[in-house]
């Protein structure tokens, strides 16, 4: 996870996942694969929703 990152409430992320700079992962989502720079993830699995 690196800087910046912001986790909503009951997210589950997968060992090994990498959440990038500026980064927002949705409440309740499952991050099975890496999340790109300023990107926002939602969903099950989760996608790239938006790019900040």
């Amino acid at each position: 996870m690196e800087n910046d990152v912001f986790v909503g409430m009951e997210a589950l992320i997968l060992k090994g996942v990498t959440i990038g700079e500026g980064a927002v992962v949705g409440a309740g989502s499952v991050v099975t694969q890496d999340v790109p720079r300023r990107a926002v993830v939602a969903g099950n699995p989760a996608t790239v929703v938006r790019e900040l």
